[in-house]
């Protein structure tokens, strides 16, 4: 047996002994997992920092503040998500007991991403905690010293048996997506997304897919300009531009392009001084395969701003790590495998924020998703271009427009489909846990965050509790069907009530009333 094998059935194992379910334990574990990013906070901003040269503070502000907060709603809330779910009835179940019971899964298996590796793998955790599942945590390989340091530090944090992981690269994920689970959770991009979700076809596994896209920058040319370009340059160059849901591009109008790119080159320098390499806030391609990739997406562009890289600033990495997954396709053959492409990886690299201008729709930096620190300007005629533009491509994960006016915002809003929407900001959307967080097509399937990610994670089994009295009633839908029972089925049953004690005491009586009318009628 393999060890990804052995921890899937110790999860599975685990589960079935029903101690995942208690709600006191489950409060238990996350609150163990909040001692975690108190205690070790030192061990995981090292480990970051080695992986993606982000700051210690960074570190906290992007991926440990998020989830502290996460763990803390959860545990105040549990006992409110996981309990018994009243719904309205019809007046044929007035006197049953009538709700949703959410109800654990079973094994959840999560893949997580390298750009924010705590945040995107330990986000749904939290969920499958919360909702009284096991879990696999499968880190991202590329970030190899947080890997590292996840799989040293869970297990020692929380039920090492229901929520064990699994590190490594290609070999190990393959087995894993070779053994049945009952949820799949991915972080990634939409080609591997579709490998995740064939392998899941086999065993009827739901998933979620959190996958990304290029998500769209309208700027009004009635809006604040300086203040809109400020808030696009922070949402785009955080984390050196490698976020799912990072302005992709801006849409303008020509008049005001100039002035853009002009606000933009203000607040480059402001957040990361006149050379973003030394910035200890700005930080590091993860890797020379996505480094040659995004330098490659320059060669049909006009550079406005930056552009400057410099390939020998780097760091060594993990020599014992040769390669990374860069894309999964599954193959049509008699074995079913799945083919990976491997590169060698050695050094993360540094490209200082890049603003492009006159961009046309066919240029290479428009035909994928961009994830790096490229800001290509688009000119467009009116909103309504703008608009056209957005809906010939793929649904995006999020959208962003920037206006002061409320009929332009809700124009965009009511005209185009995406994830997420944000009106004159970038990327907050994602810390709002009371707000779904997942895309729509080609950006993902399902939503996490919050009370979001107990539900995704959890079947909100249905519940009807009848008890064996008042058979009159039942009479209308027994054999022989007759037109005069149709009527009254059809006032029982299209007739919905919510009323409060009161009222459901009044119609009780009447039911009562009306079951031996029905009784006199039918069986007398």
């Amino acid at each position: 047996m393999s060890r990804e094998q052995q921890a899937v059935a110790l999860a599975r194992k685990a589960f079935e002994t029903g101690r995942s379910k208690p709600l006191e334990y489950r409060i238990y574990q996350l609150k163990s997992l909040q001692r975690l990013f108190i205690e070790r906070q030192k061990d995981v901003s090292d480990a970051i920092k080695k992986d993606l040269n982000k700051s210690e503070v960074g570190t906290q502000l992007y991926e440990t503040l998020g989830l502290e907060g996460e763990i803390s709603l959860a545990i105040r809330k549990l006992k409110d998500w996981a309990a018994p779910r009243p719904v309205e009835k019809n007046l044929l179940t007035i006197s049953d007991t009538v709700y949703i019971q959410p109800e654990p899964l079973g094994v959840v298996l999560i893949i997580g991403a390298w750009n924010y590796p705590w945040a995107v793998t330990i986000q749904p955790l939290i969920g499958a905690i919360a909702a009284g599942n096991a879990a696999v945590v499968k880190p991202s390989e590329v970030c190899v010293h947080t890997a590292k340091v996840m799989e040293e530090l869970l297990p020692l944090y929380i039920d090492k048996e229901l929520y064990p992981v699994v590190t490594g690269g290609v070999p190990e994920t393959q087995e894993l997506l070779r053994q049945r689970f009952d949820h799949i959770f991915y972080t990634g991009n939409s080609m591997v997304g579709k490998v995740i979700m064939e392998a899941a076809a086999k065993n009827l596994t739901p998933v979620t897919l959190e996958l990304g896209g290029k998500s769209p920058c309208y700027i009004d040319k009635d809006c604040d300009i300086s203040v809109a370009c400020r808030r696009v340059a922070w949402g785009k160059y955080t984390n050196c531009g490698q976020t799912c849901i990072a302005p992709d591009y801006i849409l303008c109008e020509p008049s005001i392009q100039n002035r853009v790119i002009e606000e933009v080159k203000k607040a480059i320098k402001e957040f990361y001084t006149d050379d973003p390499k030394t910035c200890p806030d700005y930080g590091r391609i993860i890797n020379q395969r996505h480094f040659k990739r995004i330098m490659a997406m320059l060669e049909d562009s006009t550079i406005a701003v930056g552009g400057e890289n410099d390939e020998s600033d780097c760091y060594i990495g993990n020599p014992s790590v040769s390669y990374h997954t860069e894309c999964m396709t599954l193959l049509s053959c008699e074995e079913q495998t799945i083919k990976h492409i491997h590169t060698c990886d050695k050094s993360v690299l540094c490209l200082a924020p890049t603003v492009l201008q006159d961009v046309k729709p066919e240029a290479k930096v428009m035909q994928e998703e961009i994830f790096g620190p490229l800001l290509p300007i688009l000119t467009i005629g009116s909103l309504d271009e703008a608009i056209k533009f957005v809906n010939k491509r793929e649904k995006p994960l999020a959208l962003y427009i920037f206006s002061q006016d409320n009929k332009v915002i809700n124009k965009m809003r009511d005209e185009t489909s995406s994830g997420g929407l944000l009106a004159n900001d970038c990327l907050v959307h994602y810390s709002v846990s009371s707000l779904p967080f997942g895309g729509v097509g080609n950006s993902g399937m399902g939503c996490y965050h919050g009370k979001f990610s107990f539900d995704q994670l959890s079947h909100l089994r249905a519940c009807l509790i009848k008890q064996l009295k008042m058979e009159g009633v039942n009479s209308m839908r027994y054999p022989p069907h007759t037109p005069k029972k149709l009527g009254w089925a059809r006032f029982f049953i299209l007739k919905t009530v919510d009323l409060g004690w009161l009222g459901r005491m009044a119609l009780l009586a009447i039911m009562v009333v009306a079951a031996a009318v029905v009784l006199q009628n039918y069986l007398l």
